[in-house]
């Protein structure tokens, strides 16, 4: 991360009045905000979000009844650099919407902006968010992130830790009771390392000082993330003090939620640029797309902020849209992203720029996922499929394929493979999934088509990497003929962590095989040649 030049003007709270007219600002009495939410990982994701659609609840209550005890405290549960950016300024931070065309739009919004200033072609619209009023990084100290929970003011706990935060097995959806990080929790509740083990030893304060119940609020890319959640702190608590886990269960309210908004990680050329628009450094900006859509389940226990007026929409189930979500934004991000770091394409817009591989992936939605879809009323399919891939093709956002690439191993089942048992149960072709799930395999080889080595970033890399070898013993052994690439196939779909019972399936092994072939023989062009999509 750039360092701040010693001479730089911070964004402060006391230089909010000299921003640009076109900058949106706190108008409520940020000074007599109080913490209503604690968010268990303070990470980019949530600050272009839920920070950013409760910033929008604020601003529509402003000089009326507004409650202003609805602000977030933010927990880093690893590293200080969150933390050490945003408290000299008091969590003050800014949040860049960018695009390549002009103004507003279905579904998008969120941050009660209004100014939007174009730079060759390319539009940003900037809102400085205020409603994230402390930070606490939880190893340094972990009573203060549990004495927070547990504080009568604490309402909601909101968490955004990525799939690999709940300590779960991702094939089945429990709780590993054999993860480091909870068998260190059980034997140490007060000085926890995990989501989990915070959230429970939270609540065990909690309801000590006779303290009410709240909401546990997932925003993850899971299906049923309230469920799951839910599921994860029960399983915990059980093991730790069976009367609490009955009053959780009792008491506690965990909705679950879809979230979709497209936030690349911040790089320094977009605190140079958001410093420019600004007039003020601001260490850790956040940039996201326009587009927003959250969907939650209105089941909060404790009450919850006006999240309507920044665009959120409340439901009696979220099932649909998290279907929705998860197999047409998520499965073709991840089908994307794999092909194109194996093809050398850096960026998602880069990568739709290449005609056959925008084919595929339009291909791959109409033709394999959107029949598994359920019925969501007013939903204009074909005008969703067409939106997504423009919102992929964005130029401003310069979304890293490796970004997406990432922790695999727990983005495939929720991803790909849900669709995939979905169509092999209504006994329907898999073609493109099975790429989408070979390119990931593929992947795992860590060296791209160029030569060029990575280094693969997964909770179960060492699992991973040792089944390849042995899976690569059966090519070097035999080439890389048919035989020897479902031999590869069927030792790496053999980790039931990730495939569960898909790897007995021969219909699976037989599609994800001679994808790998392909892709093996012919590389990412020939691969996506083979599928003839293009005429």
């Amino acid at each position: 991360m750039e360092l701040v030049a010693a001479d730089a003007a911070r964004l402060a709270p006391e230089r909010l009045a000299s921003l640009p007219d076109a900058v949106t600002r706190p108008t409520y009495d940020r000074a007599a905000l109080r913490v209503g939410i604690v968010h268990l990982g303070l990470g980019a994701f949530a600050r272009a979000h839920l920070a950013a659609v409760n910033e929008a609840a604020l601003h529509a209550g402003a000089g009326v009844d507004v409650d202003l005890g609805w602000g977030i405290c933010g927990v880093s549960l690893r590293q200080t650099d969150t933390r050490d950016a945003l408290a000299p300024q008091a969590g003050l931070y800014a949040l860049a919407l960018r695009s390549a065309r002009q103004g507003g739009g279905e579904g998008e919004g969120g941050c009660g902006g209004t100014g939007m200033r174009g730079n060759g072609g390319l539009q940003q619209q900037i809102a400085v968010i205020g409603c994230l009023i402390e930070t606490l990084v939880a190893p340094e100290d972990p009573n203060a992130v549990l004495t927070r929970i547990a504080h009568a003011d604490t309402r909601i706990v909101s968490v955004t830790v990525t799939e690999k935060g709940y300590c779960h097995d991702p094939a089945t959806g429990r709780l590993n009771l054999q993860h480091p990080d909870i068998v260190h929790d059980l034997a140490h509740p007060l000085a926890p390392r995990s989501t989990i083990g915070y959230l429970v030893g939270g609540l065990q304060q909690r309801r000590a000082a006779g303290r009410g119940a709240i909401t546990l609020m997932s925003l993850d890319n899971l299906p049923g993330n309230g469920h799951l959640l839910r599921g994860m702190v029960l399983a915990f608590a059980r093991q730790l003090d069976p009367a609490l886990a009955a009053w959780i269960d009792a008491s506690c309210a965990f909705p679950c939620s879809m979230v979709d908004r497209i936030v690349p990680r911040t790089t320094d050329e977009d605190r140079r640029a958001v410093a420019r628009a600004l007039g003020l450094h601001d260490a850790w900006p956040v940039v996201g797309e326009p587009y927003l859509e959250w969907v939650v389940e209105d089941q909060f226990a404790a009450g919850r902020p006006d999240w309507a007026a920044g665009g959120a929409r409340f439901v009696s189930d979220a099932a649909p849209f998290e279907t929705l979500k998860l197999r047409t934004v998520n499965g073709l991000h991840s089908a994307l992203a794999y092909l194109s770091v194996m093809a050398g394409w850096a960026t998602v817009d880069e990568a739709l720029a290449q005609p056959a591989l925008k084919a595929y992936l339009a291909a791959l939605m109409q033709d394999e996922i959107v029949p598994t879809l359920p019925t969501l009323p007013g939903l204009d399919l074909a005008h969703y499929q067409q939106r997504l891939l423009q919102r992929f093709e964005n130029p401003a956002l310069k979304h890293q394929t490796r970004q997406i690439a990432m922790d695999g191993s727990q983005k495939l089942p929720q991803r790909l493979l849900d669709t995939v048992r979905a169509r092999l149960a209504a006994d329907m072709p898999i073609d493109k999934l099975a790429l989408a799930v070979a390119a990931w395999l593929h992947f795992l080889r860590g060296v791209d088509e160029a030569g060029r080595r990575f280094d693969i970033q997964d909770p179960m890399a060492a699992e991973l990497a040792q089944r390849l070898a042995e899976a690569e013993r059966a090519v070097d052994a035999r080439s890389a003929g048919p035989a020897a690439m479902q031999a590869w196939t069927e030792t790496l779909i053999g980790v039931t962590a990730v495939f569960g019972d898909l790897g007995d399936d021969p219909r699976f092994v037989r599609a994800v095989s001679q994808a790998a072939h392909a892709l093996r023989t012919r590389g990412v062009a020939g691969a996506l040649s083979a599928q003839g999509l293009l005429t």
